[in-house]
């Protein structure tokens, strides 16, 4: 049965062919030559191009001339727009009765005594898959009285074959339960020696416990959200006694704990502490990253198993210019506080919602909230490939997201970006069908089948059926 699909536009336009592409010329057609001839696939559009010398076709006064780009696969066909040459007579014949043109309105229409030597002919045409393998014909009908066809010609331009672009497997990731998230960070507020009072005005505290509220207020206010946890935990140095310091990151951070308690208002049991008496965790991290001298030495006393106090003073007994060197640059860091605000988002279920939030605030979302809102867009599009680039970085280490995100890559040909995404999207099937998907496009067939092979052995049917549609072109 013949199809009639909607085509986007036609071009035509007048011009000289340069003598530089005359070795492409081909004598198609009674009259008509075609130099340049280029038909190719453009995103979801196949475009055909090629200039028509006409300076050889004669037409009758009482004739006109239709000529017709025809693409056929089997059964499907389609005309593109065609270029219409009038004879005298016959142009006045289609004005005095209102036709105006042969073919309709996408038709380029020329009277015979001015019609140009050569017509720059370019078309878009929506692309279908009966496309791949299409004959593009060229055909001539010339016209006579009484609008009938008098002759017929038509010669072959050529073949438009599609390169081999497999189906790509998109996952769709599981649905949170719960969209649970947090946020973390690490205060450095002072208190005055060994209290355990804060006061908000005290050296740096003003900025240190604005970073705390801010944190907060980033989120309270949010009305999609709802904060489930605020935790605290205290640290202090390790220069006094261990017991002594229990008491002051005990203290310290119930402090801290009752100061935000003030301003929020937060139920007691929405506020949850703990705390480390010495840091030599974070102690050890200094160290480690440092120039100081006996560095290893020092790191060995830190490792050791004992007591916190005696490893202490030892280091200051041993090590005393070294000991006071961290007494002043790394023993101040290691008084602070590590927060986490934990809280639930909503869900989104209206796609236009999804695409606001993905626009204002991308963090909100899940991953299956990403891959519902793709699915609207047309695989290929921009916005289908903002959607997964947006979901990768924002779940970077997750590997639906780069398996979905190397997939859009490759969809768009950017194949150094499907391969960066494709070393963290794991080793599932789809994750394997993927990088043979990718081997298809870089042309790479025995790397190809090595990994749809792979994803064949791990029952994945698509990887069967790609294998199979491969060893078909490849006959």
């Amino acid at each position: 049965m013949k199809r009639t699909i909607f085509i986007l536009a036609t071009l035509l336009g007048i011009g000289n062919v340069l003598k530089t592409v005359a070795q492409n010329t081909k004598d198609i057609t009674l009259g008509v030559s075609i130099k340049s001839f280029n038909i190719n696939r453009e995103g979801k559009y196949l475009t055909v191009k090629m200039n028509l010398d006409l300076n050889k076709l004669d037409v009758d006064a009482n004739r006109a001339v239709l000529l017709t780009p025809r693409l056929v696969n089997g059964t499907d066909s389609l005309d593109l727009p065609a270029v219409g040459i009038y004879g005298r007579r016959r142009y006045y014949y289609y004005v005095r009765n209102g036709i105006g043109s042969i073919s309709g309105e996408s038709e380029t229409i020329y009277r015979a005594s001015s019609k140009p030597d050569s017509v720059a002919y370019n078309n878009l045409a929506e692309y279908e898959k009966w496309m791949d393998g299409a004959m593009l014909k060229f055909h001539r009908s010339d016209w006579g009285c009484c609008h009938e066809i008098v002759a017929e010609y038509e010669g072959i331009l050529g073949r438009h074959r599609e390169a081999f672009f497999p189906e790509l497997i998109f996952v769709q990731p599981k649905a949170e339960i719960m969209k649970s998230r947090s946020l973390s960070g690490s205060a450095y507020i002072d208190f005055p020696v060994d209290q355990t009072v804060i006061y908000p005005d005290y050296r740096r505290n003003t900025t240190e416990l604005g970073k705390i509220q801010a944190t907060i207020d980033s989120v309270r206010n949010d009305k999609d959200v709802t904060i489930t946890s605020v935790w605290l935990k205290g640290f202090a140095s390790p220069e006094s006694p261990y017991k002594h310091n229990t008491e002051l990151a005990i203290g310290r951070t119930a402090a801290l704990k009752k100061h935000i308690g003030q301003l929020y208002h937060f139920a007691d049991s929405i506020i949850q502490t703990d705390y480390e008496p010495e840091d030599w965790a974070g102690l050890r991290r200094y160290v480690e990253q440092s120039n100081i001298n006996y560095r290893a030495e020092i790191l060995a006393l830190i490792d050791s198993d004992m007591e916190p106090d005696a490893k202490e003073a030892k280091i200051k007994r041993t090590y005393p210019n070294e000991y006071r060197f961290m007494l002043q640059n790394f023993y101040p860091a290691l008084r602070h506080t590590d927060y986490r605000i934990d809280y639930n988002i909503r869900k989104f279920n209206k796609v236009e919602e999804i695409k606001r939030i993905m626009a204002e605030q991308p963090q909100k979302l899940s991953l299956n909230e990403f891959y519902l809102v793709a699915g609207k867009y047309e695989p290929g599009t921009d916005e289908f490939t903002d959607v997964f680039e947006t979901a990768v970085r924002m779940f970077p280490n997750d590997e639906i997201a780069n398996l979905n995100a190397a997939n859009a890559a490759i969809r768009r040909d950017d194949f150094a970006t499907a391969r960066r995404y494709l070393n963290k999207a794991g080793d599932s099937a789809e994750a394997v069908y993927a990088r043979g998907a990718l081997a298809i496009r870089e042309k790479d067939y025995d790397t190809a089948r090595r990994y749809l092979g792979k994803a064949k052995e791990m029952g994945l049917e698509k990887a069967t059926l790609t294998l199979e549609e491969l060893d078909e072109r490849q006959k």
